[in-house]
């Protein structure tokens, strides 16, 4: 069965990044400019599209009214390798991408699409390394970001004193699973890591700090798409009820 909604595809040309960047946008199959809608922006976005499904869980979901009007935005890596530089806290262009989707993506969505021009209006979604990238650009920009979905973030000493010491993350609405499994991934790097510690960690600041926070554990969760994907239907209800 064919999707119902329409998916296109728009081009940036990011000062900040020194490319062009391609925006994979997929809209509900009613969508109008006399309606307002909410913003799902997405790292990883392929990922998204094709292993979480998210377009065909986007019919489903507007067509059972579960959740409001919401239009997905994906952004894709070119490689393992681009994505580190791009969503790693230590990444060399770290810094720039965040200054991308803060400063140009937002700007270029709101003027494409009748949005509603308030952070609460939009989610950052992302899965690992995307997932650490989401924290980290809301901690920034708070006002313009005020959801944010991480499956199985990727969390080291940089991400937690970044939220220990953000200010506004009372602004924020936060989505956050980690697997219980997930005590040996390995890495793009070839390097290996404990990811459910250092989530439990990133928990316990972020449940007295959040505006509002849903944490789970998944069982026998594991770092894969598997497991992101079977969890999509209750991160989309939750966020865009």
């Amino acid at each position: 069965m064919g999707r119902k909604g329409s998916m296109i595809e728009k081009q940036i040309n990011s000062k900040y990044l020194q490319e062009n960047m391609t925006l994979t946008i997929y809209q509900p199959e009613d969508f109008s400019p006399l309606y307002k809608y909410q913003l799902c922006i997405m790292q990883d976005g392929n990922d998204y599209y094709q292993l979480g499904r998210v377009a065909t869980l986007s019919d489903k979901l507007h067509d059972n009214q579960e959740i409001t009007n919401t239009i997905f935005v994906g952004i894709q890596y070119k490689d393992k390798f681009d994505r580190r530089e791009k969503y790693h806290p230590d990444g060399k262009q770290n810094e720039a991408y965040i200054k991308f989707l803060g400063h140009e993506v937002v700007p270029f969505l709101d003027h494409l699409f009748p949005t509603y021009y308030m952070g609460q209006s939009r989610a950052l979604l992302g899965d690992s390394l995307a997932g650490t990238l989401a924290l980290m650009t809301a901690i920034r920009y708070p006002n313009t970001f005020g959801k944010v979905i991480m499956q199985s973030p990727f969390v080291n000493e940089t991400v937690l004193n970044a939220v220990k010491t953000a200010k506004n993350l009372d602004r924020v609405a936060i989505y956050h699973t980690i697997g219980k499994a997930e005590t040996d991934v390995q890495m793009t790097n070839g390097e290996r890591m404990d990811f459910l510690t250092p989530n439990r960690k990133l928990h316990d600041i972020l449940q007295s700090t959040a505006s509002s926070y849903d944490y789970y554990e998944l069982e026998a969760g594991e770092h894969t798409w598997k497991y992101w994907q079977q969890d999509m239907k209750r991160t989309l209800t939750s966020m865009f009820p």
